[in-house]
């Protein structure tokens, strides 16, 4: 059997492990001893996902079998929080930038801020689901008072005005909620992640 965990071949000795689903078990045994989990399995070049998972497990363990694994730990989950919150308080920055190059006609700075922050947005989203697999991390971020969830309900509408405001071309509302809006928010976020 050949086994992989996030891309690296490690040498595995099965004891009375015959099934798929018997290694997996004792694999994820393993990771709840060091605060990590399972986030993507593959099997002989298959991602299974949640409706082939228990015929997945019926699989026989043969000498050809190829199990893939991609795992993360709670470690990661603050890692990445960390990266994050500097990366967070240099958009909240250019954030505030953005209506003087609103104003300065410099729409190719401006539409390359708009990416960034449609990125972090995109990546913050991410890793903070991934969090809610460590309930003692998820439940811990607490942003202006807010839960995460509270916090994007109202973040999105902002978030929404904004879209709406790039698509009309209208260059004061998006400097206005640029600077007034998503920058305060940005740094909210910063500071609620950057010491979890």
């Amino acid at each position: 059997m050949e086994f992989y965990v996030n891309n690296e071949k490690l040498d595995i000795v099965l004891e009375n492990e015959k099934t798929v689903g018997d290694v997996l078990k004792s694999f994820e045994e393993e990771c709840a001893k060091n605060n990590a989990t399972t986030v993507n399995i593959t099997l002989n070049g298959t991602v299974i996902d949640a409706e082939h998972f228990d015929s997945a497990c019926q699989e026989e363990i043969k000498d050809n079998t190829k199990l893939e694994l991609v795992i993360i730990s709670q470690a990661d989950i603050h890692n990445s929080f960390a990266e994050e919150a500097k990366e967070c308080t240099e958009l909240a920055n250019k954030m505030m930038e953005l209506p003087g190059q609103l104003q300065a006609g410099k729409d190719k700075e401006a539409n390359g801020m708009i990416t960034l922050l449609a990125d972090f947005i995109d990546k913050f989203c991410h890793t903070a689901s991934l969090s809610a697999l460590f309930p003692s991390v998820y439940t811990n971020i607490s942003i202006d008072g807010k839960s995460l969830n509270e916090f994007f309900g109202d973040f999105s509408q902002v978030l929404n005005d904004f879209e709406q405001a790039i698509a009309s071309k209208d260059t004061v509302l998006m400097g206005d909620l640029a600077e007034y809006e998503i920058s305060p928010r940005l740094t909210a976020i910063a500071n609620s992640i950057k010491d979890l």
